[in-house]
């Protein structure tokens, strides 16, 4: 996901101080995670109306327990506020089901909705209930007039507000499958996640849609969209059905913005990282959005920005590299976002590299160092994995998204490319469709590169501040030899630098470069040549985020 700031407004973010049946210990954020069930497979039943910005709802989830004895099961949903909110009506049990259809009972305040089994669970069974109910969401689903004055409706879930329309557990670490079953009138369209299943004209100008999404996701990744849209269907990209949706009015000129990078992209990624994990790709124009929304199989970007000038390939690139960062391989906690944001910041940068050079890339990466030293100068002890979030308005930053980048671009730097892009390939196979910690990334990583890197990850991730480095070099001709002296003036603790210094050689193109690692406040370091360099550069190849100084003394 990728907005102008911030990607989402900071409203009804509040944080979840309640403790449901069955939470562990808080470790991590402060969700109340129930470790006693794993929700599967939900199916939404959605309708919409024209003469009304309330829906109804009918949510079936579809629960495998994981321990026995559970009675209750939570789920997020939120209750009435000042006109808006869910009202439920009813919980069933299952129809599949023993005691299928039985009537259940529930609370439902405080945004949480209580349900009680009809009997206790037993380890390895499956179960589940429907819930009922209808009501205007404050956020989450947003109803009005797109951009040419016509109504719509898109969904918004980011980063907890599918509990404002839709009975989820809304936290990332319990992914699930997922259907969208929508009656709305017959002039919308409808795109969803997966593949569609069907459509049915019904009796009073309706029409039914059904989107089936067969890999698991996150909450906040499912996606509704309903507009008079122009659907054009792009063909395949290794193997992958290419769709455009875009508002009648935008056909062309969203074909235009959308395709060619998309199809460039999938490419990439697909033989860089790993096979698609979804059913289609679908590019939607939306309403209410500003950047992009990297909802799975069908991302969303704010109407505004298709204009068929053909520029959108940096963020189609960020929000295609979710797919794969944050979407299949989702982080467990919102602690470790950076693992979807800081990932795919970095993957539209390597599609910079792929397709336009690297020249391109180099300054992609530093605007994005110098959007870090800004942020860093009066955030000197922000870290980039969080420290158990407990107010969910501080979960992104810029430093998620430009240092986290910056980190992958230094690992990269450390491990060398070929091992870079086969420790991301091992972590991708591994962790696909599943949930990944930092933990998760750096062992994958030690493993193919066959060394520690508990000190790179504790520098970069866990502990804030940017290194400032003030550096000069002499050419010392009695000893042939260039003499540096590097010092680290930033605040606190120093940090361990792997350096380049790059010296240029009379008569040839190319410069000479050699490696030192500054791992102290001071360092003196010499290098043999046979001649004075007409000049010597600190980090030639843009590796290392830091802000240096580097002259001749």
């Amino acid at each position: 996901m990728l907005r102008d700031m911030i990607r989402y407004p900071l409203l009804l973010l509040l944080p979840l101080l309640f403790v449901g049946f069955g939470s562990a210990p808080v470790s991590a954020d402060i969700f109340p995670r129930q470790p006693g069930i794993d929700v599967e497979h939900y199916v939404f039943r959605i309708g919409l109306s024209d003469a009304t910005d309330e829906i109804s709802g009918e949510a079936t989830v579809r629960i495998r327990f994981r321990t026995d004895g559970l009675t209750e099961v939570a789920l997020d949903l939120a209750s009435v506020s000042a006109g808006t909110g869910m009202t439920v009506t009813a919980v069933m049990a299952i129809e599949a089901m023993p005691l299928g259809g039985q009537a259940l009972a529930f609370v439902h305040q405080d945004d949480r909705l209580r349900v009680t089994l009809p009997t206790p669970s037993r380890a390895g069974e499956l179960g589940g209930f429907t819930v009922v109910y209808q009501g205007e969401p404050a956020a989450g689903l947003s109803i009005g007039s797109n951009k040419h004055g016509e109504r719509s409706f898109f969904s918004n879930n980011w980063p907890h507000r599918a509990r404002q329309w839709l009975p989820t557990v809304d936290h990332p670490y319990d992914k699930a499958t997922s259907e969208f079953i929508v009656t709305a009138p017959s002039h919308y369209q409808v795109v969803s996640n997966g593949r569609l299943q069907e459509t049915l004209d019904l009796p009073g100008d309706l029409r039914r849609t059904h989107w089936k999404q067969s890999v698991p996701i996150a909450s906040w990744l499912n996606a509704l969209g309903a507009a008079r849209f122009a659907v054009h269907h792009a063909g395949e990209v290794a193997g992958v059905p290419l769709q455009t949706w875009v508002f009648r009015q935008d056909r062309d000129a969203g074909i235009r913005d959308f395709e060619p990078p998309a199809r460039q992209v999938m490419e990439f990624f697909s033989e860089q990282i790993g096979p698609y994990p979804y059913e289609k790709l679908a590019n939607v124009q939306a309403a209410d959005l500003g950047g992009g929304m990297e909802l799975a199989s069908a991302i969303f970007y704010g109407e505004n920005s298709v204009k068929g000038e053909g520029r959108l390939t940096g963020l189609v690139a960020h929000e295609i590299a979710h797919q794969w960062f944050g979407d299949s391989v989702t982080e467990d906690d919102w602690d470790d976002v950076w693992l979807s944001e800081g990932f795919a910041t970095y993957f539209a940068l390597l599609f910079t590299e792929h397709a336009f050079g690297r020249d391109r890339f180099v300054a992609g990466l530093e605007r994005s160092r110098d959007a870090v030293i800004r942020f860093d100068a009066s955030n000197p002890d922000y870290r980039v994995v969080h420290d158990e979030l407990s107010d969910m308005a501080d979960v992104l930053s810029r430093q998620i998204y430009q240092k986290g980048g910056w980190t992958l671009h230094m690992l990269r730097g450390v491990l060398g490319t070929d091992e870079f892009w086969s420790g991301i390939r091992e972590y991708y196979r591994r962790y696909r469709d599943t949930n990944a910690s930092t933990d998760d990334f750096r062992r994958v990583m030690e493993e193919v590169g066959g060394q520690d890197l508990g000190w790179f990850f504790e520098q970069w991730l866990y502990r804030g501040g940017v290194p400032r480095v003030d550096g000069s070099w002499r050419y010392d001709a009695d000893g042939g030899r260039v003499e540096i002296e590097l010092r680290q003036t930033q605040s606190g603790d120093s940090f361990r630098l792997p350096l380049t210094v790059g010296l240029s050689v009379d008569g040839q193109a190319e410069r000479r470069v050699e490696r030192i690692e500054l791992r102290e406040r001071t360092g003196r370091f010499t290098i043999a040549v046979d001649g004075e360099p007409p000049s010597v550069v600190l980090d030639p190849d843009v590796w290392v985020l830091m802000d240096a100084t580097f002259e001749r003394r």
